[in-house]
This record gives C-alpha cells, sequence and structure tokens, in this order.
C-alpha cells in the first residue's frame, strides 16, 4: 500500500479517494477520531431541542441540553432527522429509519428531571380519536374550546377546567406554564382507569434467590451476597431521599428443592420451610414472607448470617431453575404486587424439574445452517413462564457465576422478555471479581425502575411503528410490555412508510410509557419527537446520524442469528450499507472517477463501525468465544443505547503519559500502529478496562503509575492501581472512576504488559486491524465495500 495524499473533505462531496490498485491508506488513518474531535469543537452551546429535523452533538461529545419541545436526545435519538416523502424514496435510499428510545434515561445534575402534571380525577388530556396525549404539537382552535390532533387531525373538545384563551399567535396563554404544552418530555400521575383491575397498585417488591449448591458455595458467592445484602437493604429504590423506602423484600435459597424464609419481625429467629415438590410449585406462606426491612431488620442480619453456615458443608451439585422463578411469581401474585426476582445462580440446571436442561454446545455448528438453533431456547418451558412474569409484573434479573457450559440462550429468556438484566461472571473468584459484581448488584438493586410497564409509539399520518428491538414481551403488534423497566434499557423502533409525508408538516411521534414507579404511584411518561420531511436525497443524507444507525443495524443483525446462517446475517448488512452509499454516489455526489469512493459527510464512519459489527463475537467468533459468550452479548446489545453500542462496537484508546487536570487526551485509532513501545494506552470498551504498558517506558512513568521501577516488576494480576502520592497516579485513578460511572457495567480493570499472554484478549479490541478469527482490517473493508458500491452501479 502506497500512502499519498489526501484530497480535503468538501461538504457533501467526498470523503476520501480509494484506488483498487493502491489504496490511498492515509486519508483514513484518523478519520474516527477527526468526526469525534471536529464534534467536541463545534458543540459550545447548550442544545436546545425546539428546531425541528436539527441532529443532535454525538454521544461522544458531552453537551447540555434545554428542553424546548422536543425530548431530549438522551431520551430519544434517530437514525435521521430527515425523513424521506415517500416510501420508494426509502426503499431506494435504504437508510434505516429509527429511533432509540431510552424512556427512564438517567439526567446530568445540571438537567431537570421531567415534570409530573397532575390532572386530577379526569387524567390527561387525549385526543378522542388516536388517543395521542397533549403535547406541544397540538392546535388549538375556535378561541381555545377545541384542539386538533397532530397525529390523525381528529378535533377534540377542551374540558372545560382545561379551558384556556389563545394569544394573537393562536397559543394559549398558559403555554409556557405547563409542561405538556411547552416541553418535549413530561409525566403525567395516572388515575384509577390507568391500573390493573380498576384498583391502585400496591408497592413493589424484592425477593433474593440465592443458589446454594457445592459450586455457589465453594466459589464465596454465596457468603459475598449474604454479606453484601445486609448494608444493601438500607439503599432500596426510592422517591424521595428523605423517605424510608417502601420497597418489601423476600428471600429463598435453592439447589435441587427450594428452602423459603420466614422473617417476621416478631419472630426471634428466621424459620425455613423446605419446597421438595418442585414440579408443583407454592409460596409456603404468605404471612413474614415480603417484609418491610426495617421492621424485620434483626431477623434479616439473622437469616444473612446463618444461609453461608447452614450450607458450608453442602455436597449438592445438582441446581433447578425453572421453579426458582415460579417460586418468586406466586409470592408477587399471592402480594398482589408487582416487583423483581434477584437470581444468583451458578449451574445448568440439570436436577428433574420444571424446565430442566441438557448440555447441547455443539461447536461442530458453528458456521453451519443449524448453528442457529444454539441461539434458540432449549424448550419452550421458559417463553410461557415469560408471559406469565409480564402479566404480573414480576422482572427477573439473573446474576450467573459459571464454570462451564449454562445455556445462557435459555437461561436469559426470561430475564429479556421481562425487561431484566443478565450478568455473567464466569469463573468467579472471589478476590478477582468479587470487586465488579457487587459494584453491578449495588448500581442494579438502587437504579430508577419502573414496574409493570407499557409503552406506545404513536406516530403523526404517513409513518408506523413497525419493529421493535430491546429486552421486552409483545402480545400484540403495538404495545411493549415490561415487567420491569431500569433507566438503562432502550428500546429501538423501526418505522415503514403508510402513505405520503409532507415536507410542510414533517413526522412526527410519540412515546408512552405507563408504570409503577418504585413508591407505587402509577404514572405516564411522554417523550415527543418531531423531524423534517424532504422529497430530496440530498437532503436525506444531509441528517442522519451513524452512531444511531449501527445501533439498529447491529440489533438487527443479532437477532437475525436465530433464523438465518451467521455468514447470510453478515452478507445481509454489507449489501444493505453498499445500497446506502451507491444510492448516495449515484444521486447525489458530484460526477467523479470510478476508482473513488465517496461517502456523504455525516456517513464517512459507516464503513469502519459496520466493519466492527461484523468482527463482533455474535457474527464472527473466535476459536476461543463460547456460545454461552455470544448468546449474553446478543442479549446484552439488545437493549443498549446509542453510547453503549458506539463504545462497544469502537472501544476509546487513550494514550495516558501525560495527563492535564480537567482534560482527557485527545483518542487514537483502535490499531496496534498507534501503539508505542513507550506508552502506556487506556482501552474503554463499555464492558472492560484495559491498560497497556509498553515495554519500553520510562522508569519515572512506571515509578508514578505501579510505585516500581522496572517492567517486569509489574504485577499483571492486579485489578486495582496502586494508590500512590502523586498528580498522574491521582489523575489517571480519577478518568477510571469518571469512565465506570458513565456505563451500567462495572468495567474490571486489566493490566496487559507488551508481548504478555493478556495481550491477545487486548488486540482482539483493537478493531481496525486484520483480527485473528478472520475478520477484515479498516482499509481491507473499505476496498470491499469500494468494490460493492461499484457492482451495483455498473
Amino acid at each position: 500500500m502506497n500512502a499519498s495524499r489526501f484530497l480535503s473533505p468538501v461538504w457533501d462531496l467526498m470523503f476520501c479517494v480509494l484506488a483498487y490498485t493502491s489504496v490511498e491508506a492515509e486519508p483514513f488513518i484518523n478519520i474516527v477520531i477527526q468526526v469525534i474531535e471536529d464534534d467536541k469543537a463545534k458543540t459550545n452551546e447548550p442544545f436546545v431541542t425546539g428546531v425541528r429535523g436539527q441532529a443532535p452533538p454525538l454521544v461522544t461529545t458531552s453537551f447540555h441540553v434545554r428542553d424546548q419541545g422536543n425530548a431530549s436526545p438522551r431520551f430519544v435519538r434517530c437514525t435521521a432527522y430527515n425523513m424521506p416523502c415517500t416510501a420508494d424514496m426509502a426503499k431506494q435510499s435504504q437508510v434505516p429509519l429509527a429511533a432509540v428510545i431510552k424512556p427512564l434515561a438517567t439526567l446530568p445534575p445540571d438537567e431537570n428531571p421531567p415534570y409530573m402534571v397532575d390532572h386530577g380525577e379526569g387524567g390527561p388530556i387525549r385526543c378522542n380519536r388516536c388517543k395521542a396525549y397533549m403535547c406541544p404539537y397540538m392546535q388549538f382552535i375556535e378561541g381555545g374550546r377545541r384542539f386538533q390532533c397532530s397525529f390523525c387531525n381528529c378535533v377534540t373538545d377542551v374540558p372545560p377546567h382545561y379551558f384556556q384563551h389563545l394569544d394573537h399567535t393562536g397559543k394559549r396563554v398558559d403555554c409556557y406554564d405547563r409542561p405538556e404544552l411547552s416541553l418535549g418530555s413530561y409525566e403525567f400521575l395516572a388515575t384509577v382507569d390507568y391500573c390493573k383491575n380498576n384498583k391502585l397498585p400496591q408497592p413493589p417488591a424484592f425477593i433474593f434467590l440465592i443458589d446454594v449448591s457445592y459450586n455457589a458455595v465453594k466459589s464465596g458467592m454465596v457468603s459475598i451476597v449474604c454479606h453484601e445484602l445486609k448494608s444493601l437493604l438500607d439503599h432500596l429504590p426510592r422517591e424521595n431521599p428523605e423517605v424510608d423506602s417502601v420497597v418489601r423484600v423476600g428471600f429463598v435459597t435453592y439447589n435441587k428443592v427450594l428452602h423459603f424464609y420466614n422473617v417476621k419481625a416478631s419472630l426471634a429467629q428466621p424459620q425455613m420451610l423446605v419446597v421438595s415438590d418442585v414440579s408443583d410449585m407454592f409460596v409456603p406462606l404468605l404471612d413474614g414472607f415480603l417484609v418491610n426491612v426495617n421492621e424485620s431488620r434483626q431477623v434479616i442480619e439473622s437469616l444473612l448470617d446463618q444461609i453461608p453456615e447452614m450450607f458450608a458443608d453442602t455436597r449438592e451439585t445438582e441446581t433447578v431453575f425453572g421453579p426458582v422463578i415460579q417460586a418468586g411469581l406466586e409470592a408477587l401474585k399471592a402480594a398482589d404486587c408487582a416487583g423483581k426476582l434477584f437470581v444468583f445462580h451458578t449451574s445448568l440446571p440439570i436436577a428433574e424439574a420444571p424446565g430442566k436442561l441438557k448440555n447441547r454446545e455443539d461447536k461442530k455448528l458453528i458456521g453451519t445452517d443449524k448453528e442457529k438453533s444454539l441461539f434458540q431456547p432449549q424448550v419452550g418451558f421458559y417463553n410461557n413462564l415469560a408471559k406469565e412474569c409480564v402479566a404480573q409484573g414480576c422482572c427477573v434479573d439473573l446474576f450467573l457465576f459459571p464454570n462451564q457450559y449454562v445455556d445462557v440462550a435459555t437461561l436469559g429468556v426470561v430475564p429479556v422478555s421481562t425487561g431484566g438484566s443478565v450478568y455473567k461472571y464466569t469463573y468467579f473468584q472471589a478476590q478477582t471479581d468479587q470487586e465488579r459484581f457487587l459494584n453491578d448488584l449495588r448500581r442494579d438493586l438502587q437504579k430508577h425502575v419502573g414496574f409493570d410497564a407499557v409503552m406506545r409509539v404513536r406516530t403523526s399520518t404517513g409513518i408506523r411503528a413497525t419493529d421493535f428491538f430491546g429486552s421486552f414481551y409483545m402480545s400484540n403488534t403495538t404495545d411493549v410490555e415490561l415487567a420491569g423497566l431500569d433507566c438503562d434499557k432502550a428500546i429501538t423502533v423501526e418505522f415503514k412508510h403508510d402513505d405520503k409525508l409532507s415536507e410542510e408538516t414533517g413526522a412526527l411521534m410519540q412515546c408512552a410509557v405507563l408504570y409503577t414507579s418504585c413508591s407505587g404511584q402509577r404514572r405516564l411518561r411522554i417523550h415527543n419527537m418531531a423531524v423534517n420531511c424532504c422529497s430530496q436525497l440530498a437532503d436525506l443524507y444531509r441528517n442522519c446520524e451513524t452512531d444511531t444507525i449501527i445501533n439498529y443495524f447491529s440489533k438487527y443483525a443479532f437477532r437475525g442469528v436465530l433464523s438465518n446462517p451467521t455468514k447470510a446475517v453478515r452478507d445481509t448488512l454489507v449489501n444493505q450499507c453498499a445500497q446506502i452509499l451507491a444510492c448516495y454516489r449515484k444521486n447525489c455526489a458530484s460526477p467523479s472517477s470510478a476508482g473513488q469512493l465517496i461517502l456523504p459527510e455525516c456517513m464517512k464512519l459507516l464503513p469502519v463501525y459496520l466493519n466492527c459489527v461484523l468482527k463482533s463475537d455474535v457474527l464472527l467468533p473466535g476459536a476461543d468465544v463460547s456460545l454461552d459468550d455470544r448468546a449474553y452479548l446478543k442479549q446484552l446489545i439488545s437493549c443498549m443505547d446509542v453510547a453503549d453500542t458506539h463504545v462497544f462496537f469502537y472501544p476509546r484508546l487513550l494514550p495516558v503519559m501525560k495527563l492535564e487536570s480537567g482534560s482527557l487526551p485527545v483518542a487514537v485509532r483502535n490499531s496496534e500502529e498507534r501503539l508505542s513501545k513507550g506508552g502506556v494506552y487506556l482501552m474503554e470498551t463499555g464492558l472492560h478496562l484495559f491498560l497497556w504498558v509498553g515495554a519500553s517506558v520510562q522508569q519515572e512513568l512506571l515509578l508514578n503509575l505501579f510505585g516500581t521501577p522496572s517492567f517486569s516488576q509489574i504485577d499483571s494480576s492486579m485489578i486495582n492501581l496502586p494508590v500512590l502520592d502523586n498528580p498522574f497516579s491521582q489523575r489517571l485513578r480519577e478518568i477510571i472512576d469518571s469512565f465506570r460511572a458513565q456505563r451500567s457495567r462495572y468495567m474490571k480493570l486489566v493490566v496487559v504488559k507488551q508481548e504478555d499472554r493478556t495481550e491477545l484478549i487486548f488486540r482482539h479490541f483493537l478493531v481496525e486491524d486484520k483480527s485473528a478469527s478472520g475478520g477484515a482490517s479498516y482499509v481491507d473493508f473499505l476496498c470491499h465495500m469500494h468494490k460493492e458500491i461499484r457492482q451495483l452501479l455498473s
């Protein structure tokens, strides 16, 4: 490859030149970092949401949001902020039309959480026909006595108590006093009509179900969980930090049989009740199982002290799993409340019981047409159980501690269908993995969560929501049902045309989520979004967001492996990407030679990011990637937001040889050639943190960082940097802490010494290089993509 000079990018013209005989590699050297840094440099004002169809800053840019009528990009991000007016135009461009919605997203401290609106006994004001909720897009007419719905054009009378006069522009005079008339996101207090069986809900309950088989006890998991729960029960979620949490708790331990515990406040000691007939699960006690923490604290602490001792000498290796979830579900049914099950589990459930599984890990099927069967649940039992859990508002979070195959594809069915999470700690060892597990557990227990939720996405005439990706259940084509919905979960929604759109009115969407808060209040959270519509392809290509497109593509592809061979899924992705770029080349770019690869300005990172998706372990597994790991990643990605998929597919790689307070060093490309032997680099993948140390690092840097003068003395088994009294050590630890705070999972630090064994794992994440499992380098993939585009054009 010869590297010659680069034609500078011209708006809407071309980003790089690439001939088959000589790939001009130089243009691509820093393209990702350049785009990210340019976006940061131009974002110095708050992002104001009042302008229709304005694309927000990238997820890699830190910015302040001012809500003036559209939902913040922290709640909603779109693949295109300029939708094509017709289905034909959408088909021609092949740009996916989708939104990634994170209904309960956490906002930074300097931004206001959505305001609560209480309309009293009448409940929220809605359109008579399509049932869209009152929002800034509704048009008030006839002096304010009626309003016309912008979603379906139906005219509805304004209730007398809600009437207000209009000003000379046709706006209500109280417009800016009412969140639902001036903001993109807000909440309504729901009335009893929005509750199950027309009665207000009970506060939710948390049930902890702990595997006490031989592996669980031996690994230290049981004693760690019991010890941690004693302090964690003070941090159950609550609306108001000044008030005690109203969440009740219950405890179950299990191996081949289940042990329920009575922790009623009036008891001197907890009582154990054993259910050995796991084929017909029931809860052996009602009074004393779900209790208020403060009232029963002494009995609970006594129980948590006793559990590790009771099972210290167990020889029982077999476990059940299906009856464990059934037990929690039956307890919530008996208490007539929603809630969450925290299941701590270690092994494949082979004991005789409903939901029993067998080991089906077969490496010979990988790469064949039968590979897809390995991603499908082994038995239908868990699908039916998930459906029952959703009906009760029973969300399941699963913490796995496997030493061998546990069939994550099947065990994950209930957590994924109920809006829960799966956490996995393979070969768990207390010494090295305790910190990561406990941080995950603490965050999971304390985070903002809603229960028994239903989400519906309404759109204006011309488009409709046709497909949904995420952790949820759907019994019909419109309602996304979530037994639990937390602040980390995102749902990706795809839209299709069913009529023409108008450039004048644009396109609207409204996401409404009905849920029960952790204090037992029924609420409606509303997010509104208006985008532009265009009749020219150039306008569509000018206003897309690549990171959101990649979020959609990855979820679409990862779901595709359930029903198609992996190779077919990969080919489909490459083909769609080539069609997007060929359409741009043909219809929007200035004439140029066929030897040039021309990409739209806002999509110049599409090939590099798409190549990362194609090289992911789900679509291109290495020899050492287990089937469980692939199923785990597939489930994890399904509910990630745009920021999480961005760092997962294109990790952040920072040179940390020189650190200044207050600012981060500029990242470098994810390529081995960017690593210098005298350097130290921090890599963040969203799930891992690596600190790569070159073999020729200066002695002073080693002393500042590790407190040791020589490279050979660095202890690569350390999971935290030593706390040293120098500005460099302090700043690097601050950076690591800030990275961890940004992610929903705790990232364990791995120190990688150059040419050490662990370097193989680190290299796996250098995504611009050719991968050991056969994935193309970025430059090779660009050549391939260029070839595909030329074939389409000819």
